[in-house]
Formats: C-alpha cells, sequence, structure tokens
C-alpha cells in the first residue's frame, strides 16, 4: 500500500509554514523539514489539533552534506513515499559579493542549489512513479541581475532554469513541475539578508499565506511559473523593454539604497 507524503522544506516559518498549512488543508499528509525542532513540533501539533493529518517531523540541516540521506531514512521509518516536493529552503545576504564572507556566501550556495537539487534527484523517482510534482521557491531576482545580492540572485536564476528544464524532461511522465517566484515577502528573510524594506517592499510585497496558496494552486493546476501577486507580474514584461545594461545600473542604484 502507498503512503504519499509531501516534503517540504524551510517549513519551521514563513512561507514554508503555510505551504504546510495549505497542503494539509487540502487532505495532504506533509512532512515538514528545518533545523529548528521546537518551531517544526509546533507547526505539526497546531496541524494535527485543526483535525488534518498528522505531520511527520523531521528536524535538519539541509546544509550538512547527508540531510538527504537522512530525510529519506526517516520517511522510511514513517513508510510513506514523496509524491510531492516542496523545495522552499534558501536564504540571501546582502553587500557586495567580494566583502561579503566567502564561507557564507558558499554556504548559501549550497543550500539554495545543492540541497535542493540533491532532494529533487533523490525523491525524482518516487515523484514520478506516483504522479505528483515538484513546487521550486525561486524569486523574482532570479530574472534580473543582482549587484548588492549577486550571489542570491544567481542562486534563484538556477532555481528558474533548473524547474522549466525539469518540467521539460519530466512533464511527459505525468509530473508537475512549478516555479514560484514571489518579490518581498515580510518573514524573517530581510533581517537574515541584512536589508531593509524599500519602496518595492510597499508595491510588489505579497503575504506568506498568499504565496503558498499561489503556489499550491498553480502547482496542481500544472502552470510552468508563478508570480504571486499583480504588482510583480510587470517585472518580466520591463524586462523585454530595457537594454540589459540598463537593468543591470539600475539594479545597482537600488540595491546600494538598501543597506540596513
Amino acid at each position: 500500500m502507498i503512503n504519499p507524503v509531501t516534503l517540504i522544506t524551510g517549513a519551521s516559518s514563513g512561507i514554508g509554514a503555510e505551504f504546510a498549512r495549505v497542503f494539509s488543508a487540502h487532505g495532504h499528509r506533509v512532512a515538514l523539514v528545518a533545523r529548528r525542532a521546537d518551531r517544526l513540533n509546533a507547526l505539526a501539533a497546531e496541524i494535527a489539533a485543526s483535525g488534518r493529518m498528522s505531520p511527520i517531523v523531521i528536524p535538519c540541516d539541509l546544509g550538512e552534506a547527508d540531510a538527504t540521506d537522512r530525510i529519506a531514512a526517516a520517511l522510511t521509518a514513517e513508510s510513506v513515499e514523496v509524491k510531492y516536493l516542496v523545495n522552499n529552503a534558501g536564504y540571501g545576504l546582502f553587500g557586495r559579493a567580494a566583502e561579503l564572507d566567502r564561507a557564507d556566501q558558499l554556504a548559501m550556495i549550497d543550500l539554495n542549489i545543492r540541497a535542493l537539487t540533491d532532494l529533487t534527484l533523490h525523491f525524482a523517482p518516487s515523484v514520478i512513479r506516483l504522479r505528483g510534482g515538484i513546487l521550486n521557491v525561486g524569486s523574482i531576482g532570479g530574472f534580473l541581475p543582482g549587484p548588492g545580492m549577486a550571489v542570491y540572485y544567481a542562486t534563484k536564476a538556477f532555481v528558474l532554469s533548473f524547474s522549466e528544464a525539469l518540467r521539460g524532461e519530466l512533464g511527459p511522465l505525468g509530473v508537475r513541475v512549478t516555479v514560484i517566484c514571489p518579490g518581498p515577502v515580510p518573514s524573517g528573510f530581510q533581517a537574515r539578508a541584512g536589508l531593509k524594506p524599500g519602496f518595492d517592499s510597499a508595491i510588489l510585497k505579497v503575504s506568506a499565506k498568499d504565496v503558498a496558496a499561489d503556489g499550491y494552486k498553480a502547482l496542481m493546476a500544472n502552470k510552468r511559473a508563478v508570480l504571486p501577486g499583480r504588482a510583480i507580474k510587470i517585472v518580466p514584461f520591463l524586462l523585454r523593454l530595457f537594454p540589459r545594461d540598463f537593468i543591470l545600473w539600475g539594479v545597482a542604484g537600488f540595491q546600494m539604497r538598501r543597506r540596513s
């Protein structure tokens, strides 16, 4: 008997916690992955108390080399298989790349790219077998050059490209692959990144709850990509109107005014 589960990374707060709530509300059993066990347990208790299926809690640091194997072992112990994978874990750092700590930036690449890729490749066979789906959390930054957050923007460009390519490969096998690319989301991301909200936060921001709801709907509708909110949808259109050098200059000038 197959017991499907939706695996959600970065589930202890923000968008990840909202994904856990929205998937659970639609009848999915969820497996929650993040470093902070206390927050995961609190979220799992909240979901169970609402009458939903009891979540599986997997405290784990995705930055560790054996993280995916440990997650897989925990799921095997629960006799479940991944039908839907939500790659939400990630973080950013604000500042000039040459001035930021090199180890911190490499760790960001490790989480935003390597861990996402490792999880995707490891669980792809079960997602294919169960004809499920993969939802990757990108960023509007994935469409742009990002001076001031150069490495972060580059990692999200990878997520966008990887997701679209996977869609081309796995779509014929009955697997949905969607990438959601939000703009500013009120959460702990800004504090960790070391930046202060700019006018973009007032214009483009969308709540974590709305991002998760849009992501779930897009995945179930088998959409390629979704930009949550109304104002943000104009960004890819504007990128087609202006030369790349102009976009680079504009982003650089804007970002350098955001230091907190």
